[in-house]
């Protein structure tokens, strides 16, 4: 499967967004622009890497926007988008990708679905890059400069371009090198990375996106984004004990007498706190979506469930705000893993550990965890989701 790093142009000013910060570091609801982009493309598979392109003198905002997200360091960008997707495709040559997928910070709504077509697109073998966009459906007039109409334009097969835009990274790379070659006025000229991949003759093809897929521009971008309710939904899961040296927790190998029964790795932490995310959603349980008699998912790791059931509530838009998850067992010790748990809990959600809860507690002897037959696992998902 070919190497993606999706690379976050994060270096605008924003002109026209006004307010104290730059766009991509104002707060959408309780967490950044950024941070929101951040949390989708966590959550796609696809994406192996993520790398932030940033303005110089916004080391500040971008580190308390990317809190949690373990990145590697940010790139600095450049004067212009142009060159500020050069610095950061330069820095990404070092050890490069097979594709590379370029993305605006200011599209926090992207849905984990849509990037997906993209990539599907883009491994075809005589494709190049593709992007995401949809039909434009109003009627398009061209205006002189004192607002009189001097043409209607026909829309036919005309798209409105959005991000992410995928392409094989050496290619768009070369392009984007003869580009910056033209000087800053002509390379200014070509407003996205398409533009840049056309130019260069490169074959870009467009995929269907969504109209949710906005770009916030405006502070009235901003606000109407702003519009978010708090959901929260239970999940419970139990598994009993088998043979084995270990047991999935959380994500985490602990060792123990036995081991735990289940059709996957049977990781009860994780499957509870997968059905709590679907909860939220009113996505079903972990069953409708990866069912028992399904052998692809004999012996998988349970953070591909968890994964999923985010990528659905990113999809929708939403955002994690809390996971607290209690386990219920009188061995093995929890106390011990706790906060190796609770940082493994926090990687695959893409979340801060301060977002993140694990207890535990036993049942006094009582019930099958009493009698040590096997591990109980309650969780407690808030999230946050546009107000339907």
């Amino acid at each position: 499967m070919p190497t993606c790093t999706a690379l976050i142009v994060a270096a605008g000013r924003g002109s026209r967004f006004g307010g104290p910060l730059p766009k991509q570091y104002a707060l959408l609801g309780t967490q950044s622009v950024l941070g929101r982009t951040l949390a989708v493309l966590r959550a796609t598979p696809g994406i192996d890497q993520i790398r932030v392109v940033i303005a110089a003198g916004d080391e500040g905002l971008y580190q308390a926007a990317v809190a949690g997200f373990d990145l590697l360091p940010p790139i600095l960008g450049g004067p212009s988008r142009q060159l500020s997707v050069l610095n950061g495709l330069e820095a990404l040559a070092v050890d490069a990708p097979d594709l590379v997928a370029i993305h605006d910070a200011a599209r926090p709504f992207v849905r984990a679905a849509d990037i997906a077509a993209c990539l599907e697109a883009v491994a075809a073998p005589d494709v190049d890059g593709a992007v995401l966009g949809i039909p434009l459906a109003d009627t398009l007039k061209r205006v002189t400069g004192r607002g009189a109409i001097s043409e209607t334009v026909p829309r036919d097969n005309l798209w409105l371009a959005q991000t992410p835009q995928i392409f094989r990274f050496e290619p768009l790379l070369r392009a984007h090198r003869a580009a910056a070659a033209l000087g800053a006025t002509e390379a200014t000229a070509l407003t996205d990375d398409a533009a840049i991949a056309e130019r260069a003759g490169l074959k870009v093809v467009m995929v269907a996106g969504n109209g949710d897929n906005t770009k916030i521009t405006t502070a009235e971008d901003l606000q109407r984004a702003s519009t978010m309710e708090t959901r929260t939904a239970f999940g419970f899961d139990v598994h009993g004990f088998a043979p084995g040296t270990a047991v999935m927790l959380g994500g985490l190998s602990i060792p123990h007498v036995q081991g735990l029964s289940g059709h996957s790795d049977a990781d009860v932490a994780l499957h509870a706190l997968t059905d709590a995310v679907l909860g939220t959603i009113s996505a079903g349980d972990i069953g409708l979506h990866f069912p028992p008699s399904d052998l692809q998912w004999r012996g998988v790791s349970s953070d591909r469930f968890l994964k999923h059931a985010l990528g659905l509530l990113a999809e929708r838009g939403g955002r994690v705000v809390h996971l607290d998850l209690t386990l219920i067992c009188e061995a093995p010790q929890i106390g011990p893993h706790r906060e190796a748990m609770i940082d493994s809990i926090a990687r695959i959600a893409g979340i801060g550990r301060d977002r993140v809860s694990v207890k535990a507690t036993t049942t006094e002897g009582l019930g099958f965890t009493g009698r040590r037959e096997g591990i109980a696992a309650q969780a407690v998902a808030t999230v946050e989701v546009p107000r339907s």
